[in-house]
């Protein structure tokens, strides 16, 4: 049971006038009971939970189960466990509550939540990506209080990925006056003119939602204060008095900033709102907001521009799941992700094709991303039986609403999509339900664009483009369209949504003479796999709709009309394994495999999308002796590269016209290549692969060697397979086993192979093509966690990684 320490958190201004009691949000996470299946009465307060398994929240209840073709979500939907759970939990509610507004914040949870607190149903929530509150006030008592969820994700197969089960995002008890600014309340519009070396003048219209649950009228003050990124005041506006009667009010206030400091992909600068109200000369209740100050616009001739600067869109779409992970939400691996994908050259994420955690548009505006912010991947029609079809007609303006309200200060978000390849193009039911979705966002946020991911490539045909209603014409695939584009749909603004779905496998090579479609078609049975369940990692596997990364990205980077693009996807993810059937249980599309392990194909885009100088070498170099072996480099800040084997010169090569890269056939023989390139006869860069010898030990690598005594933060500890000299052995598949020692436990283990049955939660991993990952989580207590990777006839290796407050 948890008594709440309800203390001031918020930064204030010295100089405030007084102070009653401060909204509180803290973390309801910890101290939950936990039971997989059904349990008759568990929503009672005097339920006997004593067996119930206890847990921190976040909690995804798939990912610990065992991989099987017969789990109702099939192999599309990872092949885990799905299934009812329930959770409990008791606490002490704070000793004013009968005098405050206590709600409970869910910030997602998959799917079909009900909950009780007390006994009495506060309600259900379908979709399991919304975020949503109750508030509980009026069913609290003194002393111990007992709340429950029900989560029913059991109607299966419900989805096209996999969607994890549970409680999978954070949950949070607020306190507040009863006079206070709504959930959401807060939204910051801001127009920008005047741009010049990253600064203009802001012209901001502030507006404020306030809730009133006492009695009467009430006669209140509302004062905005602004801080920059260091803490300095820019400005403060005071409202009149005025009367707030039951029914609440929305309150505005226009300001404006001279040379505002401009959020951007490169200086993701952010302001501070303080929202105070304040009755009697006392603040009685206090909202701090993150906004950012930014112009955005799409153009159909010459693309996007951010603050009047050109930027092509270099994206990539991403699904929740954080791999061993599953759905349960960790910002430092979502940070972790975003880091990779940074180094990669991306400077967009579509949140493929759901609303994403809070935290995840907290991390892309610090860190610098553009981001298209998805409602849904179904309307009313549906895609599998048991999706979001049978919720939409009730609940998709409440989910569009809040997905607004929950993220319209976010500066990262440039886009809101409210759909991915739905099923009413096809249908004049599509005009419609597009107008009204459209107008749903417009009426909460004019400041951004609405867009569709759109399949259906015939305007005449496609009846959400003949709605008329979305800002930005958003396709998918049909690189082969992008050249005529601006014929075809005059002034209209483009941007291509999702790309490439390109196959691949980290480490596996076969021939690279041929591009290949798996399947050929939608029709033709797969039948050209191979028995290791692999793609090869040369760029030359794609699925039927798609196209190889070289094919799109040649006719991307052609034309200023496209904006850029959105490549279908950054990281492999859990589900969806085409083009293989069982064991296949994860996809084959990521530029980065599951485990965070980069595919040949991230150096394609680093050499493309970075200044950084790159050169980059595939295959690895253990083949059987006369072997002819296609050597590839990726480059760029270069003329020409050499190639060499074992020191002979194997020729000069430089790109010509669109190519992205260069390429050798090389006759095997064991030894050396190695790359050098070159600019103006100056040499730029070094690269080498070596054949390697028998596996002999482990290396351990940390990302970090230091983390937080929060219980919560992750080092991701990679495992590399070496010979007696320290070559990677590119074919090593031994039984990594990891012993813990101290403040800390072991998260989950992965290799990155799609067809993997070894389960996420263990103390051992196969590795694959010489690698392997260990996810080690701190413990609360300081001191230091010693992780051993032990293997048979391998040397062990172990790693120390401090944790601290």
């Amino acid at each position: 049971m948890v008594t709440f320490d309800y203390t001031l958190h918020a930064k204030r201004n010295p100089k405030a006038i007084n102070v009653a009691e401060p909204r509180t949000r803290l973390s309801f996470n910890k101290d939950w009971k936990f039971f997989l299946g059904e349990k008759s009465g568990a929503q009672k307060p005097a339920f006997n939970d004593l067996t119930w398994r206890k847990l921190t929240l976040p909690h995804d209840w798939s990912i610990e189960g065992k991989f099987d073709e017969k789990n109702p979500a099939k192999p599309e939907g990872g092949g885990l466990p799905t299934g009812i759970g329930w959770y409990r939990k008791n606490f002490i509610a704070p000793a004013n509550f009968k005098d405050r507004l206590i709600h409970i914040e869910f910030d997602g949870i998959y799917k079909n939540s009900e909950v009780w607190i007390n006994g009495y149903y506060l309600g259900k929530r379908p979709y399991g990506y919304s975020s949503f509150s109750y508030e509980v006030s009026k069913y609290l008592k003194q002393g111990k209080n007992t709340i429950a969820v029900k989560v029913d994700n059991s109607a299966q197969p419900d989805s096209r990925w996999y969607s994890g089960s549970g409680i999978y995002r954070n949950v949070w008890l607020t306190s507040t006056a009863k006079i206070a600014v709504a959930q959401w309340g807060t939204n910051v519009q801001s127009t920008v003119m005047n741009i010049a070396e990253g600064t203009g003048t802001a012209m901001l219209s502030i507006s404020n939602r306030l809730m009133n649950a006492r009695a009467s009228h009430q006669k209140i003050i509302v004062i905005n204060t602004i801080y920059d990124a260091k803490g300095k005041l820019v400005l403060k506006k005071e409202s009149p008095q005025f009367d707030l009667d039951t029914s609440g009010k929305t309150v505005f206030a226009d300001v404006h900033i001279d040379k505002a400091k401009l959020w951007s992909v490169a200086n993701p600068t952010q302001y501070k709102l303080i929202t105070q109200i304040v009755q009697n000369k006392l603040v009685i209740d206090e909202k701090e907001t993150l906004f950012g100050i930014r112009d955005a616009q799409f153009n159909a001739k010459y693309g996007f521009y951010l603050n009047d600067e050109h930027l092509k869109i270099q994206g990539v779409c991403l699904h929740h799941d954080l791999g061993a992970l599953g759905a349960a939400i960790n910002v430092r691996a979502m940070e972790r992700q975003l880091e990779i994908m940074k180094g990669m050259g991306v400077n967009a994420i579509r949140t493929a094709h759901n609303p994403p955690a809070p935290e995840f548009l907290d991390l892309c505006d610090k860190m610098g991303f553009l981001v298209m912010d998805e409602a849904f991947d179904m309307w009313a029609k549906k895609k599998t039986k048991n999706d979001y079809h049978l919720a939409f007609a009730e609940w998709h303006k409440r989910d569009l609403e809040d997905m607004v309200k929950r993220d319209r200060n976010h500066p990262s978000i440039i886009l809101w999509s409210i759909g991915n390849e739905i099923r009413e193009q096809f249908d004049s039911t599509g005009i419609a339900l597009t107008k009204q979705l459209v107008s749903i966002v417009k009426n909460l946020d004019q400041s951004r664009p609405v867009i569709s991911a759109l399949t259906e490539t015939n305007a005449k045909k496609n009846f959400i483009y003949q709605a008329n209603a979305l800002d930005v014409y958003g396709l998918n695939y049909n690189h082969k369209l992008y050249k005529d584009f601006p014929k075809n749909y005059p002034d209209v603004k483009f941007l291509a949504t999702e790309t490439t779905s390109a196959l691949e496998t980290r480490g596996f090579y076969d021939t690279a003479d041929t591009i290949r479609k798996w399947p050929r078609d939608g029709k033709t049975k797969f039948v050209e796999g191979n028995a290791e369940w692999s793609a090869s990692a040369y760029d030359n596997v794609s699925a039927y709709w798609g196209s190889t990364h070289e094919e799109t990205l040649k006719e991307a980077k052609k034309y200023n009309h496209v904006s850029g693009i959105f490549v279908w996807t950054g990281f492999d993810y859990l589900g969806e394994p085409l083009p293989y059937p069982w064991p296949a249980r994860s996809s084959y599309f990521g530029i980065v495999d599951l485990a965070g392990f980069p595919k040949d194909s991230y150096y394609l885009y680093q050499s493309e999308w970075t200044n950084k100088p790159v050169l980059h070498i595939l295959p690895h170099w253990n083949w059987e002796k006369g072997k002819t072996v296609q050597v590839w480099a990726y480059y760029n800040n270069a003329d020409e590269v050499e190639l060499y084997l074992n020191g002979k010169s194997l020729g000069k090569k430089s790109k010509q016209g669109e190519d992205l890269h260069v390429q050798w056939d090389v006759n095997y023989e064991p030894g050396t290549v190695k790359a050098i390139s070159r600019k103006g006869g100056k040499e730029v860069l070094v690269t080498e692969v070596k054949t390697a010898g028998p596996a002999a030990k482990i290396q351990l690598i940390a990302d970090r060697n230091h983390i937080k005594a929060d219980g919560k933060d992750l080092s991701f500890v990679t495992v590399r397979v070496l010979d007696a000299v320290g070559n990677l052995v590119p074919n090593a598949d031994q039984l990594v086993n990891f012993k813990i020692e101290g403040s800390g436990f072991i998260a989950g283990v992965d290799n990155g192979f799609q067809a993997s049955l070894e389960p996420f939660k263990a103390n051992y991993r196969k590795a694959f093509h010489g690698l392997c990952l260990a996810i080690v989580q701190a413990k609360e207590k300081e001191g230091t966690i010693k992780l051993t990777a032990t293997a048979k006839g391998l040397s062990s290796s172990s790693i120390i990684i401090n944790v601290k407050k």
